[in-house]
């Protein structure tokens, strides 16, 4: 007789550049594998909503990428978008997830598409909130200005992180009130959940996000742009792009960048920003069902 279905997930880790990274596993193991990717200074418990309403079809495995949630830091604070995909393989690997579903948010998109890319056999179908990285206009800026600068940049920005205090909250709210500040679209109940699994509890009582604070500085080298789109041309599995209209990302249709995938559509969603999957959560949930 199969065992009953768990309300909520286990906690697992695995071993990935000699670093143990956690994962939450909501069962149901003989379904087919969904991987639930977060994106940049969020943490697997971000998925909840979606992996309730999903996990009695599917094999919900939701990741804390390193220097997020309950993984650990990277020793060097150092943190590259190329490190995450290999971190990535390394739990479908391990795990034998292959081929797998891939939901992605942010930064988790943009890791999940390089991966789909790099092993396009291994993914079924990709769904990606707001995960091309920067605009085309952006890009250039960038370039615009002289490489030595940048990494000149970059080293006043660590100096400066080594020598700041993480910031500490007197309270659980007040924890939660920065969280609505960067969110608006969020309910208190929604903020209230991402506030809980997102920070630690100090010695002095005090509590502070789970996060590194050196994944605010971003190493400037990374892939030419003209060699990630060349990974996104390579993906075969159905992509679905979502976008929210009040967001800051930059519309992949209009920009032209959806034009380097193969099999991709994107739908924008009124009255939601850059955490749609929150924000309009009903809806996205009925495209996720019909997509996948």
């Amino acid at each position: 007789m199969p065992l009953p279905m768990q309300e909520g997930p286990t906690s697992h880790s695995y071993i990935s550049q000699r670093l143990k990274l956690h994962y939450a596993d909501w069962g149901n193991p003989e379904a087919p594998p969904l991987l639930l990717l977060h994106g940049g200074r969020d943490h697997c418990r971000n998925w909840d909503w979606t992996a309730k309403a999903l996990k009695e079809r599917w094999h919900i495995l939701a990741p804390d990428w390193r220097g997020h949630g309950d993984s650990q830091w990277s020793a060097d604070g150092e943190y590259k978008l190329l490190t995450y995909v290999y971190d990535l393989a390394q739990l479908i690997h391990q795990q034998g997830l292959a081929p797998l579903t891939i939901v992605a948010h942010s930064m988790g998109g943009n890791i999940a598409l390089r991966y789909a890319g790099l092993y396009p056999e291994h993914v079924r179908r990709l769904v990606v909130i707001e995960g091309l990285g920067q605009s085309p206009k952006r890009q250039a800026e960038r370039e615009a200005v002289d490489f030595a600068e940048r990494m000149r940049i970059w080293v006043e920005k660590k100096r400066a992180a080594a020598a700041r205090t993480p910031r500490r909250y007197a309270t659980l709210e007040d924890a939660l009130g920065r969280m609505m500040e960067e969110n608006g679209h969020l309910s208190e109940a929604q903020a209230r959940h991402l506030t809980v699994h997102g920070v630690n509890r100090n010695e002095d009582g005090t509590y502070g996000w789970k996060f590194d604070p050196y994944l605010n500085i971003w190493n400037d080298a990374d892939l030419p742009q003209a060699q990630v789109e060349a990974l996104w041309s390579r993906i075969t599995a159905p992509t679905l792009l979502l976008y929210g209209a009040n967001s800051s990302a930059s519309n992949p249709e209009k920009d032209g960048r959806i034009r380097h995938f193969r099999d991709a559509r994107l739908k924008v969603y009124e009255d939601a920003g850059h955490w749609l999957h929150h924000d309009r959560f009903e809806r996205f949930l009925g495209d996720l069902d019909a997509f996948l």
